[in-house]
């Protein structure tokens, strides 16, 4: 009899569980259904999941500790392959898009969406960067720094300082003979760079200190909006503080020197930030110059690093497609002319099985998992509803892993590349449309010079070759690729 009701209170609780967990696992379903009961078109199918977290454990659960593919996939499964989904993530209401033809319809239209970063993303990098400025603004400002990053003269300009820091730098770490992290030191290769590039400066001990503070600023752009000790958007926002008077400070020196030269020629992005001027004749405030630098120098950092260090795993994994890429760029130095020295753009846009290394690594990768957007009025999608203030999340890796599109989405295949490649919006990388990253071929030339060197005089030997990877809020091993760097003959 003890045992019956034992069993019985047992069954009870359970139940009651279940019904609790259920219930109240469709509250957010429920409230949203009941705000949007007058629209004539449903709501995409999906998930809401719990008020105030919606799905964001399940999406971190996946990302961080186990397939990161798992989480678009098992909608997939759930609720057939529409391309088009609602859930609840990083705090709002959201429509997940993963179709090409959908990515596209929503990265093409800025009537309708605009950009939807977290407000811990918006807070980061300022009131007047990129992801905050008005549609106009954008387009002036954009045409403006494209040429700086992407123009043919621009590039040429920035080959031989990034071949000196990739050069010395892979000499230094053979010379070790022992592991290195190579995320943080591919980090501080691409932030010399992109500190030349955005200020012209390469001495300057106040701006060597900027590095750490820009790996605190992008370790909370994703992070919880909770600005006390021990978070990272705390540390975050101090790093910013912190940048902002660098920066300042910058700005003030070269400020002083044009001054006393005013003639002297544009070198930098600053120096062209400081010169721009409106039809009316105003120019750009410290503040838009600050935003601006910001927000490219966080992106710039990360990406390039995170791709040639996935360049070099992906190289070490496949040592085919490492003999035919090492074969390649021996064949540029054979044909180059003997009083030439290091590599120029020609050599580089002449390449042909570097780049398809370079995009399969993208594709595999997918360094950025998605693009945040913003929807400004209602807008139909496909026979969906995506309601006015829900956010738009533009599912890359979901296009880029996915088995019919991409066959054989885990393997590292160049065949995929072969004759006129991946059809149309399979493959984004960086985006599509109007915002398409502003430095995008700056990225792939310092990849293309780094792996150009370290294809013919090195290679790579992991310590841990199974190291788990992390997605959260980027993808890397959790070694940071320890490894040693090997010169060979």
């Amino acid at each position: 009899m003890e045992k019956e009701l034992v069993w019985t209170i047992v069954g009870v609780l359970v139940g009651g569980y279940v019904f609790l967990f259920g219930f109240v696992g469709k509250l957010n379903d429920w409230y949203y259904s009941f705000k949007l009961k007058r629209k004539e078109v449903p709501l995409p199918p999906g998930d809401l999941g719990w008020p105030g977290i919606g799905k964001m454990l399940n999406f971190i659960k996946a990302s961080k500790f186990g397939d990161p593919d798992s989480f678009i996939f098992d909608l997939f499964k759930k609720y057939g392959r529409t391309g088009i989904y609602k859930t609840h993530l990083l705090s709002s209401p959201t429509v997940i898009v993963c179709s090409p033809d959908t990515c596209r319809k929503i990265l093409a239209d800025d009537e309708n969406f605009t950009l939807g970063y977290p407000q811990t993303s918006k807070i980061l990098a300022g009131k007047r960067s990129f992801h905050s400025i008005s549609k106009s603004e954008h387009k002036r400002l954009r045409r403006l720094t494209t040429s700086i990053l992407n123009g043919h003269e621009a590039l040429s300009m920035y080959v031989g300082h990034i071949e000196h820091n990739v050069i010395n730098s892979l000499e230094e770490w053979s010379r070790l003979n022992r592991p290195i992290e190579v995320l943080p030191e591919l980090k501080r290769i691409v932030f010399k760079v992109i500190t030349h590039i955005f200020m012209g400066a390469d001495d300057d001990p106040v701006v060597a200190d900027m590095e750490s503070l820009f790996t605190e600023l992008h370790a909370g752009l994703f992070s919880l909006n909770v600005n006390l000790p021990g978070f990272a958007f705390h540390r975050a926002i101090k790093a910013r503080k912190k940048l902002v008077k660098i920066l300042s400070y910058v700005i003030e020196k070269k400020t002083k020197a044009l001054n006393k030269e005013p003639e002297k020629g544009k070198r930098d992005m600053i120096d062209l930030l400081m010169a721009v001027e409106d039809d009316d004749g105003r120019k750009l405030e410290e503040e838009d110059i600050i935003d601006l630098l910001i927000m490219f120098l966080v992106a710039g950092h990360e990406s390039s690093a995170l791709g040639t260090m996935w360049g070099l795993i992906n190289l070490a994994e496949n040592p085919e497609v490492f003999k035919k890429a090492k074969e390649e760029q021996e064949m540029i130095v054979r044909n180059r002319p003997s009083t030439q020295k290091g590599l120029t753009l020609r050599e580089i846009k002449s390449m042909t099985y570097l780049p398809r290394v370079i995009d399969e690594m993208m594709r595999k990768t997918s360094i950025n998992f998605a693009a945040f957007r913003h929807a400004i009025e209602d807008v139909n999608i496909n026979g969906y509803l995506i309601p006015k203030g829900w956010k738009i999340l533009v599912w890359y890796r979901a296009i880029h892993m996915d088995p019919q599109i991409h066959p054989n989405p885990r393997e590292f295949n160049l065949e995929r590349w072969d004759n006129d490649g991946v059809k149309t919006g399979a493959f984004v990388p960086f985006g599509a449309g109007t915002r398409i990253c502003p430095g995008r071929d700056l990225a792939k030339l310092e990849m293309s010079i780094f792996l150009h060197y370290f294809l013919l005089n090195y290679k790579l030997e992991k310590v841990n070759p199974k190291c788990p990877v992390t997605y959260i809020p980027v993808p890397r091993p959790t070694d940071n690729c320890l490894a040693k760097i090997v010169k060979v003959a």
